[in-house]
């Protein structure tokens, strides 16, 4: 794997930025989802979480860190698929809408699952501390 310099350019996280989009746009297109501001912030909030634990994890420079900020986006990913059941069961979501929202979310969560695999099993251990020096 060619070294990434900027979490902007993992697949992971741009599908994650493409999802969360999505889920916006679907809300703004559906006015009953708008009078259900609980659901849909926690809707919003999941969706943002994936791509934004990705970031984080990806800035902190170390492999383990790494690994854990993209288990919190998969974990997030299973959160984002339980709303779109609700928002669906509520009627704010055609079955198609949901079709299409939730095959992308398992997807993603599946990429971010085989990325940690990858990275539990690769060589590769971060700059976090490669320059320190010891006393």
């Amino acid at each position: 794997m060619a070294t990434i310099k900027r979490f902007e350019d993992l697949e992971i996280w741009q599908l994650a930025r493409d999802l969360a989009k999505d889920i916006f746009e679907e809300y703004s297109r559906s006015e009953p989802f708008q009078k259900d501001y609980k659901l849909w912030n926690q809707l919003n909030d999941s969706s943002g979480s994936i791509m934004d634990n990705i970031a984080e994890g990806f800035e902190r420079n170390g492999r383990n860190e790494f690994i854990n900020f993209l288990s919190y986006s998969k974990g997030s990913s299973g959160e984002v698929k339980s709303q779109l059941y609700r928002a669906t069961d509520r009627k704010y979501f055609t079955q198609t809408i949901f079709d299409r929202l939730y095959n992308k979310t398992n997807v993603l969560g599946n990429k971010i699952g085989s990325f940690i695999v990858y990275l539990n099993h690769s060589e590769f251990r971060g700059t976090k501390f490669k320059d320190r020096t010891r006393d």
